[in-house]
């Protein structure tokens, strides 16, 4: 798989992809990730990719030529199952959209910034707008950081145990059960006795009720 990311702040990506499972998913040669900065796409002597709005509105807007150059540069070199947009009114991110997403050979995401992109940008450019919640950021960098972590864990073999991955949250649209960790009995708050029992499917059965009660008593939108 390959990320290319096009942002005017790469620095705010740059820790997150040399760190943990997305530096180890690299190293194994099972991902690449490439930070593009938009403003090596300009053509005037500032190096700006903003101006002001047609119509007078308050605020600046990314301009589409510099992004149009990025994306055209990068379609040259190669297909691209997805050119992706950080929008807060773009579909909701979720694990089943990251499972998709983990599938895929090329994709690129532009971090959104200022009040947005040119509209253009949008209708002739974008394949897929997605949005992780629903408040604003400064930029799209942090929403480009969460995606491409959700999705280089899920490549197998970045995950050293890929049941690990399975068992995460939200994949079967319930909760995580409590995990629990050595000492069994810490000043007298201890493990459920059924965790140490060693009878795997009972177990498993305590693991799938705990899952259901606390994802009807924490999320219960996602029962339905």
């Amino acid at each position: 798989m390959r990320i290319d990311i096009l942002t005017v702040l790469p620095e705010m990506i740059e820790g997150m992809i040399h760190c943990s499972i997305v530096k180890r998913a690299q190293n194994k040669g099972l991902v690449e990730i490439h930070l593009h900065n938009l403003r090596d796409y300009t053509t005037n002597k500032w190096r700006r990719v903003d101006d002001y709005p047609f119509g007078g509105e308050a605020g600046m807007v990314m301009q589409i030529e510099p992004i149009e150059r990025a994306i055209s540069s990068l379609k040259e070199q190669r297909a691209y199952d997805e050119v992706i947009y950080t929008s807060p009114d773009g579909e909701t991110f979720s694990q089943p959209m990251a499972n998709g997403m983990s599938l895929l050979t090329n994709m690129i995401i532009l971090c959104g910034h200022y009040k947005g992109v040119d509209y253009r940008i949008r209708e002739h450019l974008i394949t897929k707008e997605i949005s992780i919640g629903d408040y604003v950021l400064t930029g799209g960098e942090l929403a480009a950081a969460v995606m491409t972590d959700a999705i280089v864990r899920l490549i197998p073999g970045a995950i050293g145990d890929e049941q690990s991955a399975l068992s995460d949250s939200f994949q079967d649209n319930l909760l995580a059960p409590p995990v629990y960790t050595r000492p069994a009995d810490y000043k007298g708050w201890k493990v459920p006795d059924i965790l140490l029992s060693g009878h795997a499917r009972n177990i498993a059965e305590w693991r799938l009720q705990q899952a259901q009660e606390r994802t009807a008593r924490l999320r219960p939108d996602l029962l339905e």
